[in-house]
């Protein structure tokens, strides 16, 4: 069994990454193979909406037709047994190279019926872990709420199954840190081994 975590962040070793990680550590303890990969190393763009996938009988229907540093993510993705998709928040949303894979790894699946709704070969469980600096009581009034919702509908319609993970506050003081983050990291943890169990059985 295989999980890989896609950091949308430009860091690789602050909130979103280290949640990622704990992920990965979660799952690994359940006996799967692991991957990281950082979008921000890779050279690529969003959909350029040349509709090649969705081409009945086209070389290229279900499949990005686009090559760059994301084609052979996107391969290895369709192997996958589950992916975690981490990116901070950043007006109003993932950053752009999550935002662009996102766009690149549904779209190439979706179709415009409902039989079937999906070319994608398999189910594939989806995690997203999304840091902000804003505390958990602002996400209402911010929209958020609707907008992780929204992420969540899409992915089950064309992936598979998906859950959500948000570490707020993350213009952290000391104590929040020291007290939550913690938390917020065991949490991590526990969503990659639940992949990989479910995987598993």
């Amino acid at each position: 069994m295989k999980l890989i975590a896609l950091n949308g962040g430009p860091r690789k070793t602050w909130n979103t990454a280290t949640l990622l990680h704990k992920a990965l550590e979660g799952a690994a303890s359940q006996g799967a193979e692991t991957e990281l990969i950082h979008l921000y190393d890779l050279n690529y763009k969003g959909c350029g909406s040349c509709f090649a996938c969705k081409t009945k009988g086209g070389k290229s229907q279900g499949k990005c037709a686009m090559q760059d540093d994301l084609t052979p993510v996107l391969q290895r993705i369709e192997q996958a047994d589950a992916i975690i998709v981490g990116s901070p928040i950043y007006i109003g949303g993932v950053t752009g190279e999550a935002k662009s894979f996102i766009e690149r790894l549904l779209f190439q699946y979706l179709t415009y019926s409902n039989d079937p709704v999906t070319l994608c070969p398999k189910k594939i469980p989806t995690g997203f872990i999304y840091t902000m600096g804003i505390p958990e009581e602002m996400v209402p009034q911010m929209g958020y709420d609707r907008y992780f919702a929204g992420n969540e509908w899409i992915v089950n319609r064309v992936l598979g199954p998906c859950e959500t993970l948000c570490c707020y506050d993350t213009l952290q003081k000391l104590a929040r840190r020291r007290d939550v983050f913690p938390l917020d990291c065991q949490k991590a943890f526990d969503m990659g081994a639940k992949f990989a169990q479910a995987a598993a059985s």
